[in-house]
């Protein structure tokens, strides 16, 4: 199923880099990586055999390792091909054995991909705006815990590994010496980024317990997706390796500040290059402002892929620089949707801040980008900006329990026709085990107060 020419490609990078092991890889719904090593020889073998497959309940797979069913993905747990994408072919940093890791599409036995893949889910999204003419480009931020060693399954903030000895429960916002604490391990960090090809910037103290975000670069969104994807996996394997562990959970700490992924979307005609947000006077746009109005209109339609634990919703308004609602503003903080400030064109775009960083990268990233074209397509008209604190704020409200959410998704006629009934049923039941799962433990606050009071 893969051209000559693409093999040909694969075996030459591979030679040259000394390549022993290559990792297959997919990303479930979880963003988790799955898939498989194998030796440099069976994997060309298997480019040119078309012997490279998975079987299709990876998708059916909760992040507790049950599996669902449905009318989608059956007992039979029929194969699906395995259709690696060179350009995501890159180094594994970590490894003694020279190893390659790459990305896999999945497709039918006829040729056809499987709409239920989180990457061609965003790859379905992303042909949308390609078809009116468009090109989206975006930028994540990461938002994340450093943990200790969890030997006593207790959650403590991580103590630090460099010199000064600074333990990190204080509030650190902006501290450059609680950077500094653990400069070894972003050293590592940013060393394994350089061979993966992931370029990442700005590194920031963020004001929970050893919390920190890390900045990736403006792209094209497939091409940021599968940075992400690696990303994650990457920043634990190096926290790993100095005995520590990151979390991108929302909300580990109730009290603390939470972690988001929040996404800055443009978008520029394929045409010339340029923003379709901002005029040439660098004026907001009907367009602009019609994406703005999607987001608000269809986020709470999506809000399982925005915020898909029950833990997700811990962060919202909490006042701790978490937004509540999906009001919008010039540099205002406390809105779900913020405009950057600035007078270039270019740079004019969207700060979705609902997401947290317990996301799918494919899927947050097409879900936003479908709001927003949804809101261009149908002319949408947004709320007024918002210039005051919108914490408070009833209206444009955010879903505030994950079955509200849940239940928003699977209802949505409009959502399921363009993200495929395959994937938003498939999606929605995965989800409603995992939250029964968590629901049918008991809580802390169930065995304190419940247990022996009632």
């Amino acid at each position: 199923m893969l051209e000559d020419k693409k093999i040909v490609q694969f075996e030459k990078w591979l030679d040259h880099n000394n390549i022993e092991d290559v990792e297959i890889m997919v990303s479930d719904f979880a963003g988790i990586s799955r898939g498989k090593m194998v030796p440099k020889d069976k994997f060309i073998e298997g480019l040119r055999k078309d012997g490279l497959r998975m079987p299709e309940n990876l998708f059916s797979l909760t992040i507790d390792c049950d599996f669902i069913g449905n009318d989608f993905i059956t007992d039979v747990e029929e194969d699906l091909y395995l259709i690696p994408d060179i350009n995501t072919l890159t180094m594994v940093p970590w490894n003694i054995t020279p190893t390659a890791c790459v990305v896999c599409d999945l497709v039918k036995d006829d040729g056809s991909p499987t709409n239920i893949s989180p990457r061609q889910v965003l790859i379905n999204v992303l042909k949308l705006y390609k078809d009116k003419g468009w090109k989206a480009k975006v930028a994540p931020e990461f938002e994340f815990f450093l943990l200790a060693n969890q030997a006593d399954n207790e959650l403590a903030p991580c103590p630090p590994t460099g010199r000064s000895g600074k333990q990190l429960w204080d509030k650190g916002l902006y501290s450059m010496d609680g950077t500094d604490d653990f400069s070894e391990l972003f050293e590592d960090v940013y060393q394994y980024c350089e061979i993966m090809n992931i370029p990442i910037d700005t590194l920031t103290q963020e004001a929970g317990p050893a919390q920190f975000e890390i900045n990736m670069h403006h792209n094209d969104p497939l091409k940021v997706a599968d940075q992400a994807f690696y990303f994650k996996r990457l920043i634990k394997q190096a926290a790993i390796r100095r005995g520590v562990f990151v979390s991108f959970m929302a909300k580990p700490y109730p009290d603390e500040f939470g972690s988001a992924m929040h996404i800055h979307q443009s978008v520029l005609a394929a045409s010339d290059g340029k923003s379709i947000f901002a005029d040439k006077n660098s004026k907001d746009t009907a367009l602009f402002l019609s994406h703005i109005a999607g987001l608000q209109k269809y986020i709470p339609a999506l809000m399982p892929i925005f915020a898909p634990y029950a833990n997700s919703y811990l962060r919202f308004g909490s006042s701790l620089s978490s937004p509540a609602n999906l009001h919008w503003g010039l540099e205002n903080r406390s809105v779900g949707l913020r405009v950057p400030a600035g007078d270039n064109r270019s740079a004019r775009r969207v700060e979705n801040r609902i997401a947290g960083s317990d996301v799918n990268p494919y899927l947050v990233i097409a879900a936003s980008l479908l709001a927003g074209y949804l809101g261009m397509i149908e002319n949408l008209k947004p709320s007024k900006p918002l210039t005051d604190s919108a914490y408070d704020l009833e209206s444009f409200k955010l879903p505030e329990h994950f079955l509200t959410s849940l239940n928003n998704f699977t209802k949505s006629k409009l959502i399921k026709k363009m993200l495929s009934e395959e994937f938003v049923t498939t999606f929605a039941d995965v989800k409603k085990k995992e939250y029964l799962a968590n629901f049918g433990v008991l809580s802390p606050w169930e065995i304190r107060y419940l247990l022996m009071n009632v």
